[in-house]
């Protein structure tokens, strides 16, 4: 898939990928993640649906920031807009994962009119601490390893409970999509200094992010949770469904934070979405 780019209006050159045709899905993908994320959703895409990845700014190949304090919920979700301006849509379907969820909460606020529907990705109104705890120690944290190999024996070291059953081969390949093989070693494939912008946005006060959910009425949402998930519990989601009875939940086996939306349930909770769009 080629890598295409749009540039924002504070100047920043973001990639995204632009795959298939029919109803647009605007895939935003997790804190430190990329638009590899949604490989694994691609290859099982269901007939009539366009898949538009976007890698947020100091992530992947898309530019760093020259202030770390840019990378913040509030400017990603205005590039996420920025981009379908640049693309003349209209409307487009969110599939949020972890933050790319938090981003489409904000989004409910501030650009409801875009939003076709939205899909979260093991993301919710209430994030356990447990699940934050876990991304503070290793955000901006450089993996031990001088192969993708020898990474990915970490990541399965550090995720197996969470996520049983996968191979090493695949425990290698989330390594290659995560990080950098350098000379050196193997390095993040993000800005480290987003360490930094979270850690010091995380000692502010947090809002509430009930009413964020609760804007999304009359948006259709699914919500799809790793059974195994440390960042959004059985116990939020069921909140979830209590004020909105019409909200479509998954849950997938054997996963941990975040599926990989290539699992059964999630497809079938995507095709649900796609159908209550009308």
């Amino acid at each position: 898939m080629v890598m295409e780019r749009f540039t924002t209006k504070d100047g920043l050159s973001l990639v995204y990928e632009d795959h298939g045709d029919g109803t647009p899905l605007l895939c935003l993908p997790g804190l430190t993640r990329n638009a590899r994320d949604f490989d694994d959703l691609k290859a099982v895409l269901p007939a009539g649906l366009r898949m538009i990845t976007l890698t947020s700014r100091g992530r992947g190949a898309s530019d760093w920031a020259e202030d770390h304090m840019q990378y913040a919920v509030p400017v990603e979700a205005r590039d996420a807009m920025q981009l379908l301006d640049h693309l003349g849509l209209e409307k487009a379907v969110v599939v949020g994962t972890s933050r790319g969820g938090i981003i489409a909460m904000l989004l409910a606020l501030t650009s409801k009119d875009r939003l076709a529907g939205v899909l979260l990705n093991d993301i919710g109104p209430e994030i356990a601490q447990e699940g934050l705890d876990v991304i503070y120690d290793y955000i901006g944290v450089a993996p031990k390893g001088r192969t993708y190999a020898d990474v990915g024996q970490g990541l399965k070291a550090n995720m197996g409970v969470a996520f049983p059953g996968l191979s090493d081969v695949r425990w290698t390949e989330l390594a290659e999509r995560w990080f950098e093989e350098t000379g050196d070693g193997v390095a993040l494939r993000y800005d480290p200094r987003l360490r930094d912008a979270m850690l010091t946005q995380a000692a502010q006060e947090q809002p509430d992010l009930w009413p964020f959910f609760d804007a999304f009425e009359g948006v259709p949402v699914a919500v799809v949770r790793g059974a195994n998930s440390d960042l959004l519990t059985a116990e939020t989601v069921a909140k979830m469904a209590a004020r909105r009875p019409d909200l479509i939940v998954a849950e997938v086996p054997d996963r941990g934070h975040v599926p990989f939306l290539d699992e059964p349930e999630a497809v079938v909770a995507l095709k649900r979405l796609v159908e209550a769009l009308g």
